[in-house]
């Protein structure tokens, strides 16, 4: 019988990494809803992904080589194609490569992101952020492992009226002392995700913030008109763990050096929201019935439904 791949978080397109970040020759370890993954690139530089697995004993092929775009495990030397394909065995010339494959996963390059689609047969293609796909930007990525499941850090990021206790001192200064104000939160779905919009007493309304199914949340900041966008990709590790990555968009300052000075403030502010979010109890959320909530809730609320109704009752 086939085992099921990612449980609890399968039939998905997400994004991994920036595909400028695979290199060239040698293989890429991660790991995705507690599955190991290897990414690598063929003889043509095109970016492909095996579990991370050889089916020959088990090992982990991240930890052998790359030759002439293909992958050789560091046990026994086997190598396998983009495909999965098995084009090797040492000391058997006889072998039925047909029946060694290793299990290839889909994949595709798209706004300059590596997305991985969490089963065997890939349905639909992934959702690129509009973002992405804008002339002149630089894109920028930077990742953070928490202990604390994914579905928490994903409400963390859809989120609002927590910035003046939890940012105090960075991006919620300006809502120091105003908490006495009504704050109204609105959840507008979309094709892909949603958009959520923010009114305070006495303002006019804000649409800065936007999920992306399945795990994923834009900020535009935007200042003085030009680009500045935020995307933090909330994917389930293993058990219990979050690997948090936030990609920088912007179209300005685009000089390399300056990298990290946006990968600093991005820090700084992840670093506050980490020391909360991995006391929550517990570390996955619960359904809704189980915890007190508010009207400003609405969009973390919203993510929670889907969570129950359309992403965990996939993995079975």
């Amino acid at each position: 019988m086939t085992r099921a791949l990612f449980p609890q978080f399968s039939g998905l397109w997400v994004p991994l990494v920036l595909a400028r970040d695979v290199p060239k020759a040698k293989p890429l370890a991660m790991t995705l809803a507690g599955e190991p993954i290897v990414l690598f690139r063929d003889a043509d530089g095109a970016i492909h992904a095996l579990m991370d697995r050889c089916p020959h004993r088990g090992v982990a092929l991240s930890l052998g080589k790359v030759e002439g775009g293909e992958i050789a495990c560091p046990f026994h030397g086997w190598r396998f194609d983009g495909d999965g394909h098995c084009r090797h065995v040492p000391w058997n010339p006889d072998a039925k490569l047909e029946t060694l494959s290793a299990t290839p996963l889909p994949l595709r390059e798209a706004g300059g992101l590596v997305w991985l689609f969490t089963g065997r047969d890939a349905v639909g293609e992934p959702a690129v952020p509009a973002a992405f796909l804008l002339p002149g930007v630089r894109v920028t990525a930077q990742s953070f492992h928490w202990q604390v499941h994914w579905t928490r850090v994903m409400e963390n990021m859809l989120d609002t009226p927590h910035l003046p206790f939890v940012h105090a001192r960075s991006i919620g200064k300006a809502l120091r002392g105003r908490t006495a104000e009504k704050m109204v939160m609105n959840w507008h779905p979309t094709d892909h995700g949603a958009e959520i919009v923010a009114q305070r007493a006495g303002e006019a309304p804000r649409s800065s913030l936007r999920y992306h199914f399945p795990n994923a949340m834009e900020l535009a900041i935007d200042p003085g008109g030009r680009v500045l966008r935020l995307l933090a990709v909330c994917s389930p590790a293993d058990a219990g763990a979050t690997r948090l990555t936030i990609y920088t968009i912007r179209d300005f300052a685009r000089l390399r050096w300056l990298d990290p000075l946006f990968a600093r403030a991005n820090r700084r502010i992840a670093e506050e929201d980490r020391a909360i979010l991995e006391s929550s109890q517990p570390a996955e959320v619960p359904p809704a019935s189980e915890e007190h909530s508010v009207a400003t809730d609405a969009p973390t609320l919203a993510f929670r439904k889907i969570w129950f109704t359309r992403i965990r009752p996939g993995g079975g």
